[in-house]
């Protein structure tokens, strides 16, 4: 009797002792799943969390870039003027074989004569030349005085670059000798202001002035074409305008059309130092000693042109020549009703003719 009592007991302790690993098994499991649970909502939390900063910040970069491009858009607005049913045909009584006259202001093509067809630009090419260089001589001037923590006056800035030193080399005299170009007179070694170099490559179009401001920008010819093809392009007419060199010498990939022509030009009036330079009549080079006594240079189109204009005045001009374009000349005008105009023709007989060629389109076609 004792020994069944006592059997009782230990069986009921075991099958006590079996619920109680029982339910501290099923208290385990129902912690360990709750603990799942908790850092499961944890962390869908924090990656919501982080989903809506990231869309944030995404949201924040996306305006930025949108008024980024905005910006670049609106500094990038073309110069392309239109033609309509109102622009007239230039005839035969204009002896240059390619022309156009186009209104600043309106963004139209007053008239137009082979306008769009190819044609070699000749020394009308040192307009791009002097373009790509001034921009990238007032951006590395403007880039030096912020580095230098300076209050930027950005005409003074300016200024001071343009009176850098420069010196004349080698590789340049021996191209424009090499290729007969025309000169500004300056000599192998010889050292000179920086805007003597951009006056010497428009007034007397010397070809070792071009070929100098191209080393001075890009270090090479090669690199500075493609600074030209470049611009080209950004001005929107790099489909049918390529430069071989920057002096205009003849070349099969040398090329552009009046109306081209006219949008650089546009481009380079907008410019403060191009558009001086092109304005320039006459200029003095600053003394050396392998020139104590100056090289006095001229823009012959501008000195002649201002006797036979009847109204308006021609205020900026670069003239060219080779063999395949004849004689051509892109002009910019303000006319007598205060408008602005610009003029580019090429193939003419003669320096004189092309003259007289842009004193007709003007007098004709301007108001």
């Amino acid at each position: 009797m004792r020994n069944n009592s006592r059997k009782n007991y230990r069986r009921r302790r075991q099958n006590t002792r079996a619920s109680q690993i029982k339910l501290v098994g099923i208290v385990a499991v129902i912690v360990v799943i709750a603990i799942i649970i908790v850092i499961s909502c944890f962390n869908k939390t924090k990656k919501d969390s982080n989903k809506a900063k990231d869309t944030g910040t995404a949201t924040e970069n996306v305006t930025g870039v949108t008024e980024q491009v905005s910006e670049t858009e609106e500094a990038k607005e073309l110069f392309a003027p239109k033609e309509s049913d109102a622009t007239a045909a230039i005839g035969d009584e204009l002896e240059s074989s390619y022309a156009v006259v186009i209104d600043e202001q309106d963004g139209t093509v007053v008239a137009g004569k082979n306008a769009h067809e190819k044609m070699y630009p000749a020394s009308m090419t040192k307009v791009m030349t002097v373009l790509v260089a001034a921009e990238q001589a007032e951006k590395n001037a403007i880039a030096a005085a912020k580095n230098e923590n300076t209050e930027i006056d950005r005409q003074a800035v300016i200024e001071n670059k343009l009176n850098e030193i420069v010196t004349i080399t080698r590789e340049a005299t021996d191209y424009s000798y090499v290729h007969d170009c025309s000169t500004t007179g300056f000599l192998d070694g010889e050292q000179v202001p920086l805007r003597d170099v951009f006056n010497g490559t428009i007034l007397p179009s010397g070809g070792e002035s071009a070929y100098q401001l191209a080393l001075y920008t890009a270090g090479s010819m090669e690199a500075f074409v493609d600074m030209m093809n470049q611009k080209a392009a950004e001005l929107g007419i790099g489909q049918t305008t390529h430069f071989a060199n920057p002096v205009g010498i003849y070349d099969e990939n040398n090329y552009s059309t009046a109306y081209d022509m006219a949008v650089i030009m546009q481009a380079a009036m907008q410019d403060d130092i191009c558009k001086t330079v092109l304005s320039n009549h006459t200029y003095s080079t600053a003394a050396t000693p392998q020139h104590p006594e100056n090289l006095n240079i001229s823009n012959l189109f501008l000195r002649r042109i201002e006797d036979k204009m009847t109204s308006g005045e021609v205020i900026g001009a670069k003239t060219g020549f080779v063999n395949q374009s004849g004689n051509c000349a892109v002009s910019y005008e303000k006319s007598a009703g205060g408008k602005t105009y610009i003029c580019v023709t090429a193939g003419a007989s003669s320096g004189w003719h092309c003259i007289d060629n842009h004193v007709y389109l003007y007098n004709t076609y301007t108001k």
